[in-house]
Parts: structure tokens; C-alpha cells; sequence
């Protein structure tokens, strides 16, 4: 696991046991990796006790297969005043060859809570590089985004 204040890298080896019926791994289980390092990066950056709130436009773009190594990167797009916004890329490689493959994208955002699952401030994240900028950039596009899909749902939550 690497680890920096404020991104998270899980590797490992895909198993049998992840196998969905057409012989790659199961969706549910990318998912599983996607919220353990998300949480864990999350969790890093602010040292208490995290809930999931979003998980949103999770994109496969092609499959993993069973022995491949997997690289899970968990990177903070932005923080609000409790929450933190995850960005999640997902690479896998034939253990034969160099390079990683992007296989799955999304984003996940969590608040910060305390022991009453109250909501606790979290330190405002600052992007540095132009390329930290221009993912805070995105993730504050799609917060407006959710907000927009929220309303038009809004008729059919209750």
C-alpha cells in the first residue's frame, strides 16, 4: 500500500473466488476494492470515522481477469466542509507484461462523522499541481451535477 496524505494505491492479485459467470471478476467485487480503498483514503485524510453519502458514475471499461495484478488508486478530488471527494481508478495487468490497463472509474464522496453520526468538519484539502486543480474543477462540476439529478429524482424517492 502506498500511502500520502492524500492518495491511497492497493495492489493485489485477483482470485478464483472473485469470478462472476463469464469468467472475469464480478463487478460487485471491483466495487468492494473501489469502497475499501476509498474509505481507507478518506479515513487518512480525516483520521475519524467515515460514511459513504455518494457513489456515483462507476464506468467499466473492459474486463479484469482472475490472476491479473490489480492496481486500486484512491486520490482526494476535494474536500467541502465535512466531506471528501474521491476520485477511484481501477488498472489491471496481465502479470506477463509492463504496463497497467484503466479498467473502472468513479467517484465516491464520504462525510466525516463522529461517534453519534454527526457530521464533523474535515481539513480543507488544497490542490497543488495544475492537475490536482483541474480534478477539484471536475468534482465540483459533478457536486453541481448531483444536485440537478437529485431534484429530477426527488417525485420517485419517497
Amino acid at each position: 500500500m502506498e500511502n500520502s496524505s492524500n492518495k491511497i494505491t492497493f495492489q493485489f492479485i485477483s482470485e478464483p473466488s472473485d469470478v462472476n459467470y463469464g469468467g472475469n471478476v464480478h463487478g460487485g467485487v471491483v466495487m468492494k476494492w473501489i469502497d475499501q480503498t476509498a474509505y481507507t483514503c478518506a479515513r487518512t485524510w480525516s483520521q475519524t470515522y467515515c460514511v459513504t453519502v455518494y457513489v456515483g458514475g462507476i464506468r467499466f471499461f473492459s474486463p479484469i481477469s482472475i490472476g491479473d495484478l490489480v492496481k486500486v488508486d484512491a486520490y482526494i478530488l476535494y474536500t467541502g466542509k465535512t466531506s471528501i471527494h474521491i476520485g477511484i481508478d481501477v488498472y489491471s495487468k496481465d502479470l506477463s507484461k509492463t504496463e497497467f490497463i484503466k479498467k473502472t472509474h468513479c467517484v465516491i464522496v464520504f462525510v466525516s462523522v463522529d461517534s453519534e453520526s454527526k457530521p464533523l468538519p474535515v481539513r480543507k484539502w488544497i490542490p497543488q499541481t495544475e492537475n490536482e486543480k483541474q480534478l477539484e474543477a471536475y468534482a465540483i462540476r459533478l457536486k453541481e451535477l448531483r444536485t440537478s439529478i437529485e431534484k429530477e429524482m426527488m417525485p420517485f424517492l419517497n
